[in-house]
């Protein structure tokens, strides 16, 4: 069937403000909807957005994908995110820049070198999981961020115990709790990405940061034992731009910014839901435990994978097109966003049988599927960061199950509750921990 020119798929009439209200609030409701009613393919309008685009056919998710970048702009359809993690982050650039950015990213995310911090990683978990109180209501949410946070320190800006720990940790728990707040969070929307730069109380809390984040490279820069460090911001100093020029002090504050703000809320709330989808399957929980004990990781790799399917933190990976392009037989003009729906791609029941259903089981079966399986997006614009999240996961709950036994504190699932972009659990994980 020939493409429909100068048509746009369909979606709701609503007024773009709003559809963008029930998008902050019921994002993944809202999708289930439109699916239900206009099929693969369909569109929203969203404020300081214009056209989504949403596509759901592996096809269609595997051209975006595959697509020519230079026609694909993801940098350009995250500007949303300019006010924090700054112009040089590598989620804001395009083409050639985007490409050298991620080259200089990428050996601290090599496999061997990150299974390194695995004892880093472990270290942080016990202490953490040991001070949890038992046999009373418990919220893990917001202690897997505590986790995850201290990961991000240790690892990644490879701080060291004392008081410029403690005050980066404060700092940089200050500005989370903003972006991850859904009322602080929805005021920073309405305002747009522009505006917001240049509101004084968001411009302070940024300016506060920034000023640890600068100290802490400057003084790196002349560590005398930099080329021995292995925590990422050491790695990236030593890292050279294709002209053998260093990273610039801006560029490394805007990709440390994103790799806090990428890696920490996301990682610490796919925790939450492995733990709220375990206790709710205690034979699944059962198996894990064993399992572990026994030193293997197959079963606690399905789980994350399983996790990551039924629960995905984010929703959509986003591309601006630079010029006409057809998806789901739909000629699209050129500046429309291209949405590769995480949420309902994983829900196919052609891909994945009884979708609803939490089931490890199915990838011990079959392995995650290139454009069927993306909470990490893919193509070029894979997340840098994503193995090094399902490692982080791994080595979080090995630990979690090992010390301590987990129930539900109260029956039945916990929505899921949109909180700024991310989906979490209603009730933050909340269980009983023995």
């Amino acid at each position: 069937m020939s493409a429909r020119n100068g048509h746009l798929p369909p979606g709701p009439r609503l007024p773009m403000l709003v559809q963008s209200a029930i998008w902050f609030r019921q994002a993944q409701r809202m999708l289930r909807t439109c699916h239900a009613r206009y099929g693969d393919t369909f569109r929203l309008q969203i404020a300081y957005e214009g056209t989504w685009v949403f596509v759901t056919h592996p096809d269609d998710v595997k051209q975006v994908f595959t697509g020519d970048p230079k026609l694909l702009h993801a940098g350009e359809a995250n500007r949303i995110l300019l006010p924090v993690v700054g112009p040089q982050s590598l989620l804001l650039l395009d083409e050639d820049a985007h490409m050298e950015h991620r080259k200089l990213l990428l050996p601290p995310f090599h496999g061997q070198r990150m299974k390194r911090y695995g004892e880093l990683m472990s270290d942080i978990a016990a202490r953490e999981i040991d001070t949890w109180p038992l046999g009373e209501p418990y919220r893990l949410r917001p202690r897997m961020q505590a986790v995850t946070l201290e990961i991000i320190l240790r690892a990644v800006f490879g701080v060291q115990e004392g008081e410029r720990l403690d005050r980066l940790r404060t700092e940089l728990r200050n500005l989370l709790d903003v972006l991850t707040d859904p009322r602080q969070a929805f005021f920073l929307i309405a305002l747009g990405p522009q505006r917001i730069r240049n509101f004084g109380p968001f411009k302070r809390k940024i300016a506060g940061v920034d000023s640890l984040i600068y100290a802490e490279i400057a003084e790196r820069r002349h560590a005398e034992d930099l080329a021995e460090r292995e925590d990422i911001l050491s790695l990236m100093l030593q890292a050279r731009h294709e002209d053998g020029s260093p990273m610039s002090d801006a560029e490394l504050r805007d990709e440390l910014v994103t790799l806090l703000v990428a890696g920490h809320e996301t990682t610490a709330t796919a925790l939450a839901w492995a733990v709220e989808r375990l206790v709710r399957h205690p034979a699944k929980l059962e198996r894990l435990t064993a399992e572990v004990a026994d030193e293997r990781d197959e079963y606690l790799t399905a789980v994350i994978q399983e996790t990551l399917r039924l629960r995905p933190v984010i929703s959509l990976v986003n591309r601006t097109l630079k010029a006409p392009m057809e998806f789901g037989g739909y000629q699209l003009p050129a500046g429309v966003k291209v949405a590769p729906c995480i949420y309902l791609a994983h829900r196919r029941p052609d891909v994945y049988p009884e979708p609803d259903r939490f089931l490890p089981e199915r990838f011990l079966e079959r392995p995650p599927g290139t454009y069927t399986w993306i909470p990490f997006g893919g193509g070029v614009r894979r997340c840098l960061g994503g193995a090094f999240a399902q490692f982080e996961m791994q080595v979080v709950l090995r630990e979690l199950v090992r010390r301590r036994t987990l129930r539900p504190s109260r029956e039945g699932d916990e929505r899921v509750y949109r909180r700024a972009i991310t989906e979490t659990p209603r009730h933050d994980a909340e269980v009983l921990v023995g």
